[in-house]
């Protein structure tokens, strides 16, 4: 029974928005009617993607990276207990409390009932499921194991963000210090030493080099401060928008992983979760030509894309997967050491999860290392440039005082 969007008004006018389903149109307007309504508009929310083949809510989206996994981990929950999925889609979108989460399920849900498998349902909405999302949903229909496959899914998703967490809470302290010791400087150089050198700008004597050197950085920074700022804002906007030609992405992307350590970052995290979508994929009985795209499409670093989109080539010839893998030096050889590993022993969805785990676990230890050096380092190198602008404020008093003696 497909779902339906409406606008009507009640006995005293005030509007109320919501959703129902009905036969069609006619039926809907009825059902409003009967619970004393006037309906306004009626709009088909499946007929939203019956032209374009896509269901959108513009530019905003209805489930977050957080809430897509704990909404899959429902949907495994209930499809797992036996639930049929239609009923599954129906008590979801009646316990959903975001409009945008509602109108996406009765939309899926009219699908389903049409007859449509659930990957297609999911496929009208690729803003909200990606292609890895929806070629493991598709494995599941296929094996008869949907809520075994979206069980695996949840834990995948909640894996990711975990990780994604934990680098940015390494990263948070660190980038707060950084911002906060840069406006307390620009404070101090800007304001605080031209106010107290001011005071001896009508003597005779010249004041200590370190003083003046601070002068002149104070002077520099008040007259070029903003040209300063307006060209590093337009530097990073020239390198966001040449960041949109493939070709200079890719290199960028490759110097990129040349970087001492956040190249290692960067590289070990995309690593991770290339193995972790092919586990899952080739766990679900995807085929592995279709799994390596599906995971290649998965990785941010597009020099790391490239490399995985040549290993497809060469598995496609005929190669092992451990051999193509291995001859791409910026994927690590942990990967291709497991990816071998599986394949001889026949558990390569076991043995790339294995790799998968490792990595990332890896890649948290760097990542809290790092962190644990730069917290100090920050706070000490803060504490040093504070040092030096309060020497020079203080250096002139000290002379002065020496001269009256």
């Amino acid at each position: 029974m497909p779902a339906y969007r409406f606008e009507a008004v009640d006995a005293a006018g005030r509007a109320t928005k919501g959703l129902l389903e009905a036969d069609n149109a006619k039926a809907a307007r009825a059902q409003l009617r009967a619970q004393a309504l006037v309906p306004l508009e009626v709009t088909q929310v499946a007929s939203e993607a019956a032209n374009t083949g896509q269901f959108s809510f513009g530019r905003g989206r209805a489930f977050s990276a957080t809430a897509l996994a704990i909404w899959t981990r429902q949907l495994a929950g209930l499809v797992g207990s036996g639930l049929p999925l239609e009923r599954a889609l129906t008590a979801l979108a009646d316990e959903a409390e975001d409009p945008k989460q509602r109108e996406l399920l009765a939309h899926m849900r009219a699908e389903v009932n049409a007859g449509a498998p659930f990957a297609r349902a999911l496929a009208s909405a690729p803003r909200e499921f990606d292609e890895v999302y929806r070629a493991v949903v598709a494995a599941g229909e296929q094996s008869g194991q949907l809520g075994t496959v979206l069980d695996k899914l949840a834990d995948d998703l909640e894996e990711r963000q975990a990780l994604k967490a934990k680098l940015i809470g390494a990263a948070l302290y660190p980038a707060i210090v950084s911002i906060v010791a840069v406006v307390i400087v620009v404070f101090l150089v800007t304001y605080v030493v031209p106010q107290v050198a001011s005071v001896f700008a009508g003597s005779k004597r010249a004041l200590p080099f370190l003083t003046s050197a601070m002068l002149a950085i104070s002077g520099f920074v008040r007259s070029w401060g903003w040209f300063m700022l307006l060209a590093i804002a337009g530097g990073v906007g020239s390198l966001l928008y040449a960041r949109r030609n493939e070709a200079f992405r890719e290199r960028f992307d490759a110097f990129w992983l040349t970087l001492p350590l956040i190249g290692r970052l960067s590289r070990g995290y995309n690593a991770a979760r290339f193995a972790g979508t092919l586990a899952m994929l080739a766990g679900a009985g995807v085929p592995i030509l279709k799994a390596l795209q599906a995971g290649a499409e998965t990785l941010s670093n597009r020099a790391m894309r490239a490399d995985a989109m040549d290993a497809l080539v060469q598995v496609r010839e005929g190669a092992p997967l451990a051999s193509a893998l291995a001859g791409k030096k910026r994927f690590p050889g942990l990967l291709a050491m497991f990816a071998r590993l599986g394949e001889q022993t026949g558990q390569l969805p076991v043995m790339l999860q294995r790799a998968a785990v490792q990595l990332g676990a890896e890649v948290q230890r760097r990542a809290m290392a790092l962190a644990t050096i730069l917290e100090p380092l920050l706070i000490v190198v803060m504490g040093m440039v504070v040092m030096l602008i309060v020497l020079a404020v203080l250096l002139p008093i000290i002379q002065l005082n020496t001269w009256v003696k």
